[in-house]
């Protein structure tokens, strides 16, 4: 995948982590799990964007590396608003799955410069 097909990609899976955050219950619970994945949802791309212009493939791959781990942990709060039921798990289940692929995209890119460094 290209880089620029790869910042597009991001940003628009964190334009959909912010409309579910706004759809989320106005309860402790979805105000607490809502701000992290808020968070951590909308760091995945701005991480990217970041490695995108790294200086150096030292740089490059520690962003990376943030990157994945915002994914991924994008991902524990989606699974949790599943889980518990606070957003019926078949309207989640497009994002989780667009959430996998971009940490297997991740994942393998880290690899990739990891290898190459």
């Amino acid at each position: 995948m290209k880089r620029v097909e790869m910042v597009q990609r991001t940003k628009n899976f964190a334009l959909r982590v912010i409309r579910l955050v706004s759809s989320l219950p106005k309860s402790d619970v979805g105000r607490i799990i809502g701000g992290q994945l808020l968070r951590s949802g909308t760091s995945v791309g701005a991480n990217y964007r970041e490695a995108v212009r790294a200086a150096t493939k030292k740089h490059f791959t520690s962003i990376m590396v943030t990157s994945l781990r915002e994914a991924d942990e994008t991902l524990y709060w989606l699974e949790l608003l599943a889980e518990s039921n606070t957003v019926k798990a078949n309207l989640l289940t497009d994002l989780i799955d667009e959430c996998n692929q971009l940490v297997a995209i991740l994942n393998a890119s880290v690899k990739t410069a990891r290898r190459s460094s």
